[in-house]
């Protein structure tokens, strides 16, 4: 059994976790910024192609307290690094530190370094290494003196699913926009709307979502190199996630940007993403918002004054949002937020609220459904 570490952007926990669990993950802990859990070579591979919501999978390689670098040193040393690092292979170090005795990352990095080399040349006798060989990263967290090791098995971040390869000024984080599609409890028959969908991340993720169908299927991943892991388990994950896809012949989306710029962008991206025959685009001003649907489920993240918008423009836009998301039987809208007034200016408290995160900005999701 591997353990495994899955960093997420804070307030994703949960929903992660619970996507773990119905992965086939077992273990599954919630910690402040990750989930932890265990399981096979197919679920380290099935995690990275199927969740939505985490930032990367990383193998655990071990957990300890360390206040001086000897013991940073020496417990690094300890572990059987020859396991998955071979003789040619290349194994880079990155972390970080917060609230710890061992706050210079640098020399932190520095110390794991020569600690893995220094295991790894008692094991293989070699005095040096060429590291020209498959790419093992090797990450470290240390918080509050608690330091744990691991190896990125993903590469480029899992929010990267391929079909973005350009933004607008401000995008949203797919794994971001596809927790907020959940929160609102999308479904593969619900019509979807995002009057200022920028790149067009939130409308494509939704599509996504609502016929099942896996992120990462149409990316690759760092481990898919890796000898300890069978080509085959690749293979079998990513057939196993297109046959357990639920293509919806009653899913719409309709998204629209008052940038025509934003639009173009935003159709190319989901032609990219193959969601382009759920999407529909325009250039449009959220003023003009009127849709025609029975029902519908609004989704929006509005130009805020940390973000794009100066404060006045942002409040002048929650007035016309509220304005314009009246009541209506079938209908929820749903806002994501930096602004702490925005139910004072929009008019009407919201029935749930959620704290996220959009990169380092604190927001607030506003849900609207009664």
């Amino acid at each position: 059994m591997i353990q495994f570490a899955a960093p997420c952007l804070f307030g994703l926990e949960a929903p992660l976790a619970e996507e773990l669990r119905a992965l086939g993950a077992r273990d599954v802990n919630a910690e402040n910024g990750r989930v932890l859990f265990s399981g096979d070579e197919a679920t380290l591979a099935r995690a990275n192609i199927r969740c939505r919501f985490a930032e990367r999978i990383e193998v655990v390689i071990g957990s300890f307290e360390a206040h001086t670098f000897d013991q940073l040193f020496e417990h690094t040393k300890s572990y059987h690094w020859e396991q998955w690092i071979g003789k040619t292979d290349a194994f880079p170090v990155k972390g970080y530190s917060l609230n710890s005795d061992l706050h210079s990352v640098r020399d932190c990095q520095a110390i794991i370094k020569k600690a893995i080399v220094q295991e790894l040349k008692e094991k293989y006798g070699l005095s040096w290494f060429e590291e020209t060989g498959c790419v093992y990263q090797v990450s470290f967290s240390i918080l509050k003196n608690r330091v744990t090791l691991m190896l990125d098995t993903s590469g480029v971040g899992l929010h990267k699913r391929g079909y973005r390869p350009a933004n607008n000024a401000a995008p949203i984080k797919e794994t971001l926009a596809a927790a907020l599609c959940s929160f609102a409890r999308l479904q593969g028959y619900h019509t979807l709307y995002d009057p200022m969908c920028g790149s067009g991340t939130i409308a494509i993720e939704g599509a996504l979502l609502a016929n099942n169908i896996a992120p990462g299927k149409n990316r690759t991943f760092a481990a898919q190199k890796w000898r300890q892991i069978p080509s085959g388990v690749w293979l079998r994950e990513k057939e196993a996630a297109i046959a357990d896809e639920k293509p919806s012949s009653e899913f719409r989306c309709f998204a629209s940007d008052v940038d025509r710029r934003s639009v173009e962008l935003a159709s190319g991206n989901a032609r990219r993403a193959e969601m382009d025959r759920y999407i529909r685009f325009c250039a449009a001003d959220i003023r003009d918002f009127r849709p025609n649907s029975e029902k519908g489920t609004v989704i929006v993240n509005p130009p805020y004054g940390e973000r794009l918008a100066d404060e006045k423009t942002a409040r002048e836009l929650s007035r016309v949002m509220g304005a314009l998301f009246e009541r209506r039987p079938g209908w929820s809208y749903n806002i994501i937020t930096a602004d702490e007034d925005f139910e004072k200016v929009f008019g009407r408290r919201a029935d749930k609220r959620r704290k996220l995160y959009n990169g380092m900005i604190k927001c607030q999701y506003y849900m609207y459904y009664k």
